[in-house]
């Protein structure tokens, strides 16, 4: 196992920004996990494991403790019969979707457009277009910093909107996610076919490429939904909805700006710092604050100091 010292995060997240972590380890066994645990307790120093990094904002100072990742011996995907999948935390999420079109079952096929990992996707209970990667878990298994193994049936993770018990955790006694089980309906049961499920995920892509600035660095949609709008349909629970009555699309500070494509992205436009991300998204929540009375949650992940 390589542990890195002054890793620059910038090279390890989708906005491209963030200054260097302490330390940064790639381990691909449960026992290099225990190791680092171990050495972060012994120098006093935090932990953080990450995913691919879009769903994140890591200061300029960058993150003075041990950032993990896992590697390619978590993105296995065992199949166990029966529609029965137990997939690695590591594993893309966009493979495993595609997977599972290829099978020949549904439930996640819509999420294959989700840049991040099946481990980050448990986290946020990630979702697409009707579809949540809650949508046929039926267990999780992570670990603690002991190395104590945790299984978990679904109904125990408190799946919500963008919301697993594993954020929870992570308050104090963080669990790193190895890997989760998935029952998956036969696309034959609902009458398609795997082409149907192929056509359905194209059809979500395609609205992605013309509906969100996938040519620049961003970090996927800066808010969550709200849970009611202050007008009158339903369409108006979405955030960028606010955010484009309140004339902010395109509003820049440094480098970042607000997406002229989708109000809910903040992009780097290049040259950008975190702390211009940082500072536009409380821009955003203030000026949509004041002239709604909404107030708007970062989805996306803060860490370091800024």
């Amino acid at each position: 196992m390589e542990i890195l010292e002054n890793e620059f995060m910038s090279a390890h997240t989708s906005f491209k920004v963030g200054g260097p972590a302490k330390f940064f380890a790639k381990v691909e066994s449960e026992s290099e996990l225990v190791e680092i645990h171990q050495k972060a307790q012994r120098t006093g120093l935090p932990c953080f494991l990450l995913g691919k990094g879009t769903n994140l904002l890591v200061s300029d100072k960058g993150f003075d403790g041990f950032i993990i990742q896992l590697g390619k011996s978590f993105s296995e995907i065992k199949d166990l019969g029966n529609g029965k999948f137990r997939v690695g935390a590591a594993t893309p999420l966009a493979r495993f979707a595609r997977f599972c079109i290829n099978q020949g079952y549904a439930d996640i096929h819509k999420l294959a457009g989700i840049p991040g990992s099946l481990g980050g996707a448990i986290y946020m209970n990630a979702g697409a277009y009707g579809q949540e990667i809650c949508n046929g878990c039926v267990e999780v298994v992570s670990m603690d910093a002991v190395g104590n193994l945790h299984t978990r049936a679904a109904g125990e993770c408190k799946f919500g909107y963008r919301h697993s018990l594993f954020q929870e955790l992570a308050a104090n006694r963080a669990e790193v996610i190895l890997s989760a089980t998935f029952q998956l309906t036969p696309a034959a049961s609902l009458g398609k076919t795997s082409a149907d499920l192929e056509s359905e995920m194209q059809e979500c892509m395609e609205k992605r490429r013309k509906s969100q600035p996938l040519n620049m660095p961003n970090a996927g949609s800066t808010f969550k939904r709200l849970a009611a709008g202050a007008a009158e349909t339903p369409a108006q629970i979405a955030p960028g909805y606010y955010i484009e009555q309140a004339g902010l699309k395109g509003y820049r500070i440094g480098g970042a700006e607000v997406s002229q494509v989708h109000a809910n992205f903040i992009v780097n436009t290049g040259g950008a710092t975190a702390s211009d991300i940082k500072a536009l998204s409380e821009f955003v929540q203030k000026k949509v604050a004041d002239k709604f009375n909404i107030h708007l949650q970062r989805e996306i992940i803060l860490l370091g100091e800024f």
